[in-house]
């Protein structure tokens, strides 16, 4: 299934770059296959497209830099026209769970001042209750271990905290990572409200009536489901 699923990611990715428009300035969002969006996106530059990008994540950034995507910042911009961002989970109502690569935070702020969110990912990404993949949470350094050992098990939830390489993860922010398991998130709006009340929350993965455009790639080409039109149609 690796190189397959591959494929429907590269699928999905470069189908989000038709939506790409000269003058734009782009949010580009973060993971693998953001990546071939990217590689897509620069090959449209190279050939005339004129755009700019802000990347949500260092890793994301080195891509856009080594695929020649012009990029700039909120020092120069406050508006983007569009976001295309990939997700760990997504569910019929295309509300999402972020964050496995780490940058949910920056991934949702620029989510959040986009004028249109379309999000990447294979079928494999597709569920019909958010809550199979774990949940990721960011949180200050200082005093990770009281919200891990307390606060989460008091909302149902199990953490753990991401390391990488056998040590601490420690995201773009400088903070870290829990990756909360919940047997099923049915509510995912009370959850997110009552984790984001706990002192020391930065953020959660979850993206809640934000996406607008999911473009899934699969075995018969990429679906396109419109959030707005409520409606799907193939490719």
């Amino acid at each position: 299934m690796g190189n397959e699923q591959e494929a429907y990611k590269r699928l999905a990715g470069e189908k989000a770059v038709e939506y790409i428009q000269d003058g734009m300035t782009i949010g580009l969002g973060s993971g693998s296959t953001v990546y071939w969006m990217l590689k897509k996106l620069g090959e449209e530059v190279k050939d005339g497209l004129c755009v700019q990008g802000i990347p949500t994540s260092i890793r994301t950034m080195n891509w856009a830099k080594k695929f020649g995507i012009p990029l700039t910042d909120f020092t120069k911009m406050d508006t983007i026209q569009v976001a295309i961002d990939g997700a760990d989970e997504i569910d019929p109502g295309l509300n999402l769970i972020k964050g496995g690569g780490g940058s949910l935070v920056r991934e949702k702020i620029v989510a959040t001042i986009s004028e249109r969110l379309i999000i990447i990912a294979d079928s494999s990404k597709k569920v019909d209750v958010l809550g199979r993949h774990p949940l990721p949470v960011e949180v200050i350094p200082f005093g990770w271990e009281i919200i891990a050992q307390k606060y989460i098990p008091d909302l149902g939830g199990k953490s753990t905290l991401r390391k990488k390489d056998n040590t601490v993860f420690v995201s773009d922010n400088g903070n870290y990572i829990l990756d909360c398991q919940f047997e099923s998130i049915a509510d995912v709006g009370s959850l997110h409200a009552k984790l984001k009340a706990i002192v020391g929350v930065v953020e959660t993965g979850l993206f809640i009536n934000m996406t607008d455009t999911a473009i899934i790639g699969d075995e018969n080409g990429v679906s396109i489901i419109d959030k707005k039109e409520n409606s799907l149609h193939k490719n």
